[in-house]
């Protein structure tokens, strides 16, 4: 990954790639990937994962807290108390004041309650944590978690595990454009494609899960999704050609010979 570093809270990082650990056909296999994503990196449903596994059996015994920085999540939490409770024990186990913020409006789509999200994220912003909400691609309810103080923004580029890529990167665009924090896109991204898509428009980082857990051969996939973000943070980086309607010859005209 790039060398230039981003902030999360006092937290930095170079790679602009979070993976998760959910889906995965075991803990070797998700170790493995998130080696070949380079990621630094990696959430943990709180609700979902037994923490208090026997020694050597457990997530964190392969994924670990000592060579990874581990991001918990609210993931399961469909109220804002629910959201509340999961994520004080997360600092509790885990000992860190990172969260990933989730509160669910609709078990169907698992998109975002935002009022809840709104009210959850301003209790755990005065209670000293460094929160990242997911959130649906809504520029004003970005602007608001950023003035309350949240270090990040996670709009959701398709329904988490679709796989169906960045659905609306004019929103994207207008949230990149308007707010101050640091920008993950989360949820939906199914290819390399789409994570360059999303690194070219500009956003900080890329999270996801299913895109390399789901895929046919995740390891591969694991390094695709590397590249992809590294490609498409050099182009944005780089500045792309202007679009035009018409043709501009690659080669200059001047000094043409005539026949």
């Amino acid at each position: 990954m790039s060398e230039e570093t981003y902030a999360l809270g006092a937290h930095t990082f170079r790679s602009r790639l979070i993976i998760g650990s959910g889906k995965y056909e075991s803990f070797e296999q998700n170790l493995v990937c998130a080696e070949e994503s380079g990621a630094e990196m990696v959430t943990v449903a709180l609700r979902r994962t037994a923490l208090d596994a026997p020694k050597g059996e457990g997530l964190l015994d392969f994924i670990s807290p000592d060579r990874f920085a581990i991001l918990p999540n609210t993931a399961g939490c469909f109220n804002l108390e629910d959201a509340l409770t999961t994520a004080r024990m997360g600092r509790e186990l885990l000992g860190t004041d990172l969260v990933k913020l989730e509160v669910i409006g609709d078990e169907r789509t698992l998109f975002p309650d935002v009022p809840a999200t709104l009210e959850a994220a301003r209790v755990l912003v005065d209670e000293g944590f460094t929160v990242l909400p997911y959130v649906s691609d809504d520029p004003v309810a970005c602007q608001r978690l950023a003035a309350m103080g949240c270090a990040a923004v996670m709009p959701l580029a398709a329904p988490i595990g679709s796989g169906l890529g960045i659905r609306n990167p004019t929103n994207l665009r207008i949230i990149l454009e308007t707010v101050e924090v640091p920008v993950i896109v989360d949820a939906g991204v199914g290819t390399a494609s789409d994570a360059a898509i999303a690194m070219e428009l500009g956003a900080t980082a890329v999270l996801m899960n299913t895109g390399i857990a789901g895929a046919k051969d995740p390891r591969r996939m694991a390094r695709a999704m590397k590249l992809g973000v590294e490609a498409g943070r050099l182009a944005y980086e780089s500045g792309r050609m202007p679009r035009r309607l018409y043709a501009s010859a690659s080669s200059p005209l001047d000094g043409i010979a005539a026949f």
